[in-house]
């Protein structure tokens, strides 16, 4: 790990209110995984964005948009999020993600065959859709298409939109977790 975890009574003024923005909403919608530390402070992608208030806080406030407003159904996000999650082999973020799809129900195999970068056999339609649009757009190059042309059939205009900026959001995120080399948190 290159940045230390913050205390929370080592916050600086403007830190303060960012993490406590931060720790409502992972209390409201990340909780299938470790993200408090026992001592108050915030693990995961949250501590790079809380040494950097100003940056951090915007990325949190498109988190929160993508997050508390999703529109997209939860598979089909949990989907496009591993697909990128293991592209860049972001090793949090993969932990992260299959706890919150094995809670929603997903199997193991199915997990580990998204964690390890291969599409998965026997997806549904939505699934699929998903797979192929957040691997199309991981792996570089305009999203093809007859790929789009599917996103939008599925899920309508808002839906593949929400996917394309999924995807891209969950980009930052994984490019965060590995510049800083956050790890995944030890199990006892």
């Amino acid at each position: 790990m290159r940045l230390p975890l913050i205390d929370p009574t080592d916050l600086t003024d403007a830190q303060k209110p960012l993490y406590a923005d931060m720790k409502q909403g992972i209390g409201q919608k990340f909780n299938a995984f470790e993200t408090i530390h026992e001592s108050g402070a915030l693990m995961g992608p949250w501590n790079p964005w809380l040494h950097e208030p100003r940056i951090g806080g915007a990325i949190w406030e498109l988190t929160k948009a993508m997050s508390m407003e999703a529109t997209l159904p939860d598979n089909a996000r949990q989907i496009a999020i591993l697909v990128t999650g293991a592209h860049f082999n972001a090793a949090y973020e993969i932990y992260a993600h299959a706890a919150v799809a094995e809670k929603e129900g997903m199997s193991a195999e199915r997990l580990s065959t998204l964690s390890a970068g291969v599409k998965p056999t026997g997806l549904e339609a939505e699934e699929e859709v998903a797979y192929d649009v957040a691997h199309a757009l991981v792996t570089g190059g305009t999203l093809p298409r007859p790929t789009y042309d599917m996103a939008v059939a599925s899920f309508g205009q808002h839906g593949a939109n929400e996917l394309i900026y999924l995807v891209g959001l969950y980009c930052l995120v994984s490019v965060t977790l590995n510049g800083f080399n956050v790890p995944v948190p030890e199990k006892d």
